[in-house]
């Protein structure tokens, strides 16, 4: 039993230390950040972004996106008027799936004997709860 409890500790001390360099990190390159779109189904579009003239992706859901600037692209035809955004409703939508996130999480986390499994979970499941906090301040505003 004692040497289980000092897998814990070495387990929660890892988790700590992982989460205070997950912190540090500096932004992932706009290269990385194209690769992991690729790797999650997106594709390459020869279209270009109108701010930075990156290379538009197209997601799985049909959306444009910049990698480089992190947003959305919308392209509008001739006369065509942009939608217009309904910020609450998408706040709304986004936090009700980072809820169901976190429930997730903490689901396979309860579940996990693996160490290093349990570092990736409580990884993860900071950057949702930090998510969540900004989308909440976001709705206060």
């Amino acid at each position: 039993m004692h040497f289980r409890s000092n897998q814990v500790i070495y387990a929660l001390i890892r988790i700590y230390f992982g989460v205070l360099q997950m912190q540090e990190k500096p932004e992932t390159t706009p290269i990385k950040r194209m690769a992991d779109l690729l790797r999650q189904g997106a594709t390459l579009t020869d279209l270009s972004c109108p701010v930075c003239a990156s290379p538009l992706f197209r997601l799985k859901d049909g959306t444009l996106w910049c990698a480089k600037d992190e947003k959305k692209v919308i392209v509008l035809k001739d006369g065509e008027e942009p939608p217009k955004p309904s910020a609450g409703t998408a706040y709304d939508k986004l936090e009700t799936i980072l809820l169901t996130k976190v429930q997730d999480i903490q689901n396979k986390i309860e579940q996990t004997q693996d160490v290093d499994e349990l570092q990736k979970l409580t990884v993860a499941l900071s950057e949702l709860l930090n998510s969540l906090e900004k989308i909440q301040k976001m709705k206060k505003a």
